[in-house]
């Protein structure tokens, strides 16, 4: 295979940016993650897989936990998409700097400046690679306030291919 051209061809796919809220298992830890990977699968129930990193703290949580929130960055938001390149310790209700208030349905993170969110319970998955898919049935959506979704492409970045 020429390895060039799968990463361009890969990387054409239209990537969204998210924040992943997880808990851990003892109700108490809290963690988040951007990702990009997130797509809906089902309309009935409505379904949403996300791709998940195995060696990652939130890949963990979920596994312990079976349940996740997917919180959608605006297209203005690319800073808030890097603080959570990397783990961020909670400090009270805020993670990163960015204030969150728990879900009714999981527990997890939804971040109160994020345009929108849904809470998943874990439904199924498929482990292959390096990367878990997680299908969630989603418990609950919310909307904040409407806006795009940030996209990978406008800002020169990618992961895939």
């Amino acid at each position: 295979m020429d390895e060039a051209a799968k990463k361009t061809a890969l990387r054409m796919i239209p990537y969204g940016m998210f924040v992943l809220g997880t808990k851990g298992s003892d109700g108490k830890s809290f963690g988040a993650a951007t990702i990009n990977w997130a797509t809906q699968t089902s309309f009935k129930p409505p379904l949403v897989a996300v791709g998940v990193k195995s060696d990652s703290g939130a890949h963990q949580q979920i596994k312990d936990t079976g349940v996740f929130a997917v919180n959608v960055i605006g297209k203005d938001q690319k800073d808030i998409a890097f603080t959570f390149f990397k783990p961020q310790e909670p400090q009270g209700n805020s993670l990163g700097g960015q204030e969150f208030e728990l879900g009714n349905n999981t527990g997890c993170p939804l971040f109160l400046n994020l345009p929108a969110w849904w809470e998943c319970r874990v439904v199924g998955e498929v482990a292959r690679g390096d990367h878990t898919l997680f299908v969630g049935e989603v418990l609950e959506a919310g909307v904040r306030r409407e806006d795009q979704t940030i996209l990978m492409r406008d800002h020169n970045l990618n992961y895939g291919g």
